[in-house]
């Protein structure tokens, strides 16, 4: 078992069964169409080169929703227009970059403590992940 497996920051992807509540509860149910699609035209964005849709995880810590990541077991190549970082991360380390710019580019054009409070607590997460170094330098 290696280190990012037993560290309390390890997120869990959200069960089947769970699943519907989990985008009303991660962006608020007016946002979650908009954020939902936000998060998808971000990962488009970011990784035009190996980005092709599919289906995604969601990945809660603690009980509480945090991001959404494509369900990938390959890496992303992140080069696109939005971020001066280039460089390879894992599906997870993309399906964050994507959603934490999608907390951030839906704030400043609607009013909510969910965003605001799931970009902080996203970001905070991002401290003690094993690619924080190429999320921080991706959203920076």
């Amino acid at each position: 078992m290696s280190a990012s497996e037993i560290t309390p920051q390890s997120a869990t992807i959200v069960a089947e069964e769970r699943r519907l509540e989990f985008l009303p509860s991660l962006f608020g149910r007016s946002l979650l169409i908009v954020a939902e699609n936000a998060v998808y035209s971000f990962m488009e964005r970011l990784s035009p080169l190996d980005y092709r849709g599919g289906f995604w995880d969601f990945y809660e810590h603690d009980g509480r929703p945090l991001f959404m990541a494509p369900k990938s077991k390959s890496r992303f190549r992140i080069t696109g227009d939005i971020t001066g970082f280039q460089g390879d991360v894992s599906a997870e380390a993309a399906g964050i970059i994507a959603t934490i710019f999608a907390f951030s580019h839906l704030s400043f054009q609607y009013q909510s403590d969910r965003l605001s409070e799931g970009y902080a607590h996203l970001h905070h997460y991002c401290a003690d992940h094993p690619e924080a170094a190429e999320i921080f330098q991706a959203i920076d």
